[in-house]
């Protein structure tokens, strides 16, 4: 029993600690500020709630039916991290010039949106590529790649590392949640020197990603 609770907390103490770091929730609060800036304060409460609820469905699902998914599509991870690294430089090449944030009583006034919208921006590009994307998706496939066989074994790590991401999504919900209030202590200029910050860390990112997949597949012999 003892054994189990350590392998428990092992295994979601090791999701959380491979993937915070990666996902930099507190990192990507400006990015998701300057996304919703035609929100109202509820408005982007909401947004943040939807894209921890999505960036936990996908972290769980890349865990659970990642490798088997690439597998089945015959890709590598290496191509995937090549992909979604191309994904997150054009969106830090247009974030880096994109007209900085506004936070005025005229800015912040609500708007209407439709449901419709919210979700389609609450996945991309605010859960993917922005928060969670190819270098979380790898790491959370790699956490599942190598399952115990026994069952029992088998359910105990997925529901430790099914805790590990919600520790990681409740971390997003509220970075996000707040990232208002946070930045307004900033002020105008220093928030506009953080977003340009922000994205120049995430096109530094995205060609790292570049370059881990390009490394990965030149190590690797081309399938037949």
């Amino acid at each position: 029993m003892i054994a189990d609770a350590r392998q428990f907390a092992d295994a979601a103490l090791i999701a959380m600690a491979s993937l915070l770091p990666i996902v930099n929730p507190l990192g990507g609060a400006p990015v998701f500020l300057l996304k919703t800036q035609d929100l109202d304060h509820a408005g982007r409460a909401l947004m943040a709630r939807r894209v921890a609820q999505n960036c936990f469905l996908l972290l769980l699902a890349s865990v659970l039916i990642g490798a088997y998914v690439l597998d089945l599509l015959s890709l590598s991870v290496g191509v995937v991290r090549i992909a979604g690294g191309l994904v997150v430089c054009s969106i830090a090449w247009l974030l880096l010039h994109q007209d900085d944030l506004q936070a005025t009583p005229a800015r912040d006034a609500a708007r209407v949106v439709s449901p419709d919208d919210l979700a389609q921006r609450a996945f991309y590009p605010l859960t993917m590529p922005l928060t969670v994307g190819p270098g979380s998706i790898a790491v959370a496939i790699t956490l599942g790649a190598n399952q115990p066989s026994e069952l029992r074994q088998l359910i105990l790590i997925i529901v430790a590392h099914a805790l590990g991401i919600l520790a990681v999504t409740i971390a997003i919900y509220l970075c996000y949640r707040y990232a208002d209030r946070v930045l307004a202590r900033l002020g105008r200029t220093g928030t506009s020197v953080l977003l340009r910050l922000s994205a120049f860390i995430l096109l530094c990112i995205g060609v790292q990603i570049i370059y881990n997949g390009a490394a990965e597949l030149l190590r690797i012999p081309a399938a037949g």
